[in-house]
């Protein structure tokens, strides 16, 4: 039954004409806001370099050479520039779903403005992505609309706002606003190229820090994604129910050196969540976070695997000297 369904998928979305883009999801979303929303580039006020390995529905399956599992990997990069009162981030990951293999690179600017307590990011972001399908498995070997060894890369925008103050972070952000069209030519001479349309994605994430004692910090935070397919003219591009989806989880911080954590995905899983930071001034953060696939299981593995490995650079100084203040010399 799941290599049945599994193989009419990737055939449904080799064969249509049009559909809708699904990127990449991350359990450790509240360590990651560098991949969700450009306006987070530097707004930490230090340097941070993320590395996230994920492997969704672990074992889901061979069918020929076609591993079933969704397998990702991310680096992502942010960076104060205090010369401008801004930052700059960088991410790249590389995406395999079936025959589908994604590598997406983006540049991103944010512009910070001081806001109470906080400070308000106003972000704009670059995106290349490059886009291959390999060869089907299809049941007419002789079908000119399956696509073979086919590719293509377009080049996108986004844009986001971020919200960071001591106790509290929201982002809202938007990409893929040009809606590019990939174009798959089919293995035969007279099928009709395929098209791949990367739909709008948005993404809503927020978070509080709750000090529950002097040493431990209770962090609550929810993520909504969104997929918006159609024009932004479109009468029902916002309004259909089934295109959202939503995470909700709490992480406990120990002495900002260990942490635990449970998370929940709506029609999906629930996941844990445990870490450790170390070296000086705990720079260094390693997590692991498991996905216990409770809910929809035909279509889906037992579980899903992920791994981070971040390091945050010191905070940057001002080269500024202050000014010396004496009693002959008062200015």
């Amino acid at each position: 039954m799941k290599g049945t369904l599994l193989a009419t998928l990737l055939f449904t979305a080799a064969a249509g004409s049009a559909y809708a883009q699904q990127q990449p999801q991350f359990t450790h979303y509240g360590f990651n806001g560098m991949a969700l929303n450009p306006a987070y580039a530097g707004i930490k006020g230090q340097g941070e370099v993320n590395l996230i390995g994920r492997y969704q529905y672990f074992n889901y399956g061979n069918f020929g050479d076609a591993n079933g599992s969704p397998r990702t990997g991310l680096i992502s990069a942010s960076l104060p520039v205090l010369a401008t009162g801004g930052g700059v981030g960088a991410v790249v990951y590389y995406d395999v779903l079936g025959q589908s293999k994604m590598t997406n690179a983006a540049l991103s600017y944010s512009q910070h403005i001081k806001l109470g307590s906080g400070k308000l990011g106003i972000g704009i972001q670059g995106t290349y992505t490059y886009l291959s399908k390999g060869t089907y498995i299809a049941l007419d070997k002789d079908d000119v609309n399956v696509p073979s060894g086919a590719s293509d890369s377009k080049f996108d925008a986004g844009v986001g706002l971020w919200y960071e103050s001591p106790k509290f972070y929201a982002g809202l952000s938007m990409n893929n606003l040009l809606r590019s069209q990939y174009t798959f030519k089919s293995a035969g001479t007279a099928g009709t190229p395929n098209q791949y349309i990367a739909e709008n994605h948005a993404y809503f994430t927020a978070g509080y820090n709750i000090d529950a004692s002097s040493s431990v910090v209770v962090t609550p935070m929810v993520l909504v994604k969104s997929v918006l397919p159609g024009d932004f003219s479109s009468s029902n591009k916002f309004n259909n129910s089934k295109n959202y989806s939503f995470e909700g989880g709490v992480r406990a911080t120990i002495d900002d050196k260990y942490w635990i954590g449970a998370n929940y995905r709506t029609e999906e899983s629930v996941s844990g969540l445990l870490g450790i930071s170390f070296a000086k001034e705990n720079a260094v953060r390693l997590g692991y976070a498991f996905d216990f696939i409770a809910f929809n299981q035909d279509a889906r593995a037992f579980s899903s695997h992920e791994i981070m490995l971040s390091y945050r650079l010191p905070k940057p100084a001002s080269n500024i000297r202050p000014a010396i203040r004496t009693p002959r010399y008062s200015f």
